[in-house]
């Protein structure tokens, strides 16, 4: 059996009830190099201003540099104007990035390559199901051995080894999920014929230097499945840092789909500080009168990780009172 076999052959055959696999971060650190990932599917609102805010703090206040990436993969819900529109609202809250700004509609090559490595290494499989057909959520294995009769491929699959994996959330703290019964074989190149989020984050965030990925909560618990494409591209495993998701008064995650106001109609200073109040920093009220560069400044210099609160959602600005969401404070 050669290295790279009997290394996947131990990978789906360990030994009974392994011990988590917990990702961390190598001892040897290169430098601090964080990122705000939109979706082109909008303007720039409450929810995901509060994800790019908390990932440029957290790598300014280190000296690390900040990228922006438009993932535009998913054609079908991508906005028109709306790439120039948020990197605008990010200028005009003197949110600056550094280096170009990289789309993924540009990397279909690299994907390409990275689907090939894991076919070659013997990771993926061609898998012929359809929603209809896993309405029961967890993929069960079907294709895993082969495709059925009658059935043509449509996806491609990684396959899933027992045990589970696991990471310290530097806001959510330790995370473990069992792949294997949680999540099962997942999907890598989709039915549409477009390269999955989850390996596309992955290249590109060892493409472009990420150190560390902060982000919202909804992203939480799909955080193991792009840690084992890490693993099996022999790619660095980032530190990741979940931020509270943003909620209206109806508990839902403020978001394009449900008309979230934009941040552009409220003034740079205002909107800046309710971020930074939602994020624990506790910012004096008279700095939202301040130019946008004045609040950002006043936020590096002050930025406290240990004061991001740690749970998973949290009311938006105009909701604290209502009674639906006090639990949140609990």
């Amino acid at each position: 059996m050669s290295t790279s076999a009997a290394s996947l052959y131990a990978l789906l055959h360990p030994s009974p009830a392994p011990p988590p696999l917990i990702a961390a971060p190598p001892s040897d650190r290169p430098p601090v190099c964080g990122r705000f990932a939109p979706s082109p599917t909008g303007s720039l609102h409450f929810g995901s201003l509060v994800a790019a805010l908390g990932s440029l703090l957290n790598a300014r206040e280190r000296g690390g540099r900040w990228l922006v990436r438009i993932e535009d993969l998913d054609t079908p819900r991508n906005a028109a104007g709306a790439v120039d529109s948020i990197l605008h609202d990010l200028d005009r809250l003197a949110m600056h990035r550094d280096g170009e700004v990289m789309r993924q509609s540009g990397r279909t090559d690299a994907y390409a390559e990275a689907l090939d490595t894991l076919a070659d290494e013997g990771w993926t499989f061609e898998c012929g199901c359809s929603r209809r057909d896993l309405a029961q959520g967890v993929y069960p294995g079907t294709c895993r051995e082969g495709l059925p009769p009658g059935r043509s491929a449509r996806s491609v699959r990684l396959r899933v080894p027992a045990g589970n994996i696991g990471f310290h959330d530097a806001f959510q703290g330790l995370m473990t999920q069992s792949m294997e019964k949680e999540v099962g074989d997942f999907v890598v190149f989709r039915a549409d014929r477009v390269v999955a989020y989850h390996l596309a984050v992955v290249v590109d965030d060892a493409e472009q230097g990420i150190t560390e990925v902060v982000r919202g909560c909804d992203l939480l618990e799909s955080t193991p499945r792009q840690i084992l494409v890490q693993r099996a591209l022999g790619l660095p495993t980032p530190e990741y840092a979940h931020l509270p998701i943003a909620v209206d008064a109806n508990e839902r995650k403020l978001s394009k789909q449900n008309l979230a106001r934009p941040v552009a109609v409220d003034p740079p200073g205002a909107v800046l500080v309710d971020a930074l109040e939602f994020l624990g920093q506790g910012p004096p009220r008279d700095l939202a009168r301040a130019p946008a560069a004045e609040v950002i400044s006043w936020a590096i210099a002050g930025w406290n990780r240990t004061r991001v609160p740690r749970r998973r959602t949290a009311p938006a600005p105009g909701y604290a009172d209502d009674p639906r969401l006090r639990s949140c404070f609990q």
